[in-house]
């Protein structure tokens, strides 16, 4: 069992959310981020942790039994009011813009700064995250992002004196979230970073220690993109000679409102001018031949797992803005976008050979990725579960019409 303490209400400066979903087979392993908040609050008395954890391992409860357990961690414990409930669907909207409101409240009682929440399960790229096996299946984007909007709503409706607060950052502990779409959707409900992989994961995932280096840099922002990103991609778990690091690129996207709109703009001009060029039978092949260049992710395997389309954005465009076959129209946009999408990466790091992956090249994986695919096969392919086309963005640039056009 895990032990309590009770915990005495202080100031904080920053209010930090765990949602773990572990109704699923990455229960126990993720269960190690809880550890590490655990360890955080005892080093830095300035961060409180609000928790809604579902799982079915051994705590407040014997193991095999699957519940949701919701409490706070600060100074090193855990709080006296744990509440431990049926487990929730995880993957609902509703119990996700309830937990946001959640730690919202806490966030105001304990005269936090900032407040970020930690996104702890399976993820899949434009088609969403949150996978829970007992209920609603995989999240889609939009509602993850829509159900953070609701969930300050909640807070602002119940609590007008403290109308302003939002969530400042969202941490993806899941695979592929880094992506233009994803970025979109949680720019529009308020949220200022995006920290995420492009790619797969290994599990415990991001730490939950970045929460430190999130406290220490509130009021520098680069400096904390930085300091996520080198906490991230320098953590090795595992024991003896076994180890490895839990991404082989991650990144932490700048949300801001107009950083957003110029990349959406650059991106839809770019797309109306593929789909005007590619009526031309030779242009349309020069674009795909370039797009195939540039590698989707999930290289670590050779299973047919369905993100073959999702390639790192800058990279796409910069083969295109770079092919002088193409009309100068096309690749004037292509440079365009590529410099949009870039402006809104903080910091970056990628590995440019990720040993448990067989050594696959990440070296291009800067910043979001794109869904660009060239087949009919690669249009969401794992539908009805996922479909990485069914989201805002995806429509707003006009990517169904070049999906038309090339695939």
């Amino acid at each position: 069992m895990i032990g309590t303490v009770s915990v005495e209400r202080k100031s904080r400066s920053l209010e930090f959310g765990i949602y773990r979903d572990g109704d699923n087979n990455l229960d126990k392993v993720q269960a190690q981020t809880i550890a590490q908040a655990l360890e955080v609050s005892q080093r830095n008395r300035a961060i409180e942790f609000t928790v809604e954890d579902t799982t079915s391992r051994r705590g407040f409860l014997p193991a095999r039994v699957l519940r949701s357990e919701s409490y706070t961690v600060a100074d090193g414990g855990i709080s006296s009011n744990v509440h431990v409930a049926p487990a929730h669907d995880m993957a609902d909207r509703d119990n996700l813009s309830a937990f946001v409101a959640r730690t919202l409240d806490n966030a105001e009682r304990s005269g936090a700064k900032s407040t970020w929440i930690d996104l702890i399960d399976h993820g899949g790229g434009d088609g969403g995250g949150l996978e829970a096996d007992h209920g609603s299946g995989i999240m889609r984007a939009d509602d993850i992002a829509g159900a953070i909007a609701d969930g300050v709503a909640i807070h602002a409706r119940e609590h007008p004196e403290d109308a302003g607060r939002r969530i400042d950052g969202v941490v993806a502990n899941q695979c592929l979230m880094a992506t233009e779409a994803f970025s979109y959707s949680l720019s529009r409900s308020g949220v200022r970073y995006l920290a995420a992989s492009p790619e797969t994961m290994l599990a415990p995932g991001a730490p939950t220690t970045v929460a430190g280096d999130i406290e220490r840099h509130l009021d520098d922002p680069l400096a904390m993109a930085r300091a996520i990103v080198k906490r991230t991609m320098t953590t090795e778990y595992g024991a003896g000679d076994i180890s490895f690091g839990p991404a082989a690129a991650f990144d932490v996207i700048d949300l801001d409102r107009g950083k957003i709109a110029a990349m959406t703009s650059a991106v839809a001009s770019l797309d109306a001018e593929i789909v005007h060029d590619a009526r031309n039978r030779t242009v349309r092949a020069e674009i795909r031949e370039d797009a195939r260049t540039v590698d989707g992710m999930v290289r670590f395997t050779r299973e047919a797992m369905p993100w073959r389309a999702d390639r790192p954005a800058v990279a796409l465009y910069d083969i295109l803005a770079s092919d002088g076959r193409l009309p100068g129209a096309l690749r004037s946009a292509a440079a365009n976008a590529s410099s949009a999408v870039a402006a809104t990466v903080l910091a970056h790091t990628e590995s440019s050979g990720f040993e448990p992956f067989n050594g696959a090249d990440y070296s291009d994986a800067a910043g979001p990725t794109v869904h660009f695919p060239l087949t009919g096969r690669q249009i969401d392919p794992w539908a009805p579960q996922i479909r990485e086309t069914d989201n805002d963005f995806y429509k707003a640039v006009g990517a169904d019409r070049v999906t038309r056009a090339l695939a």
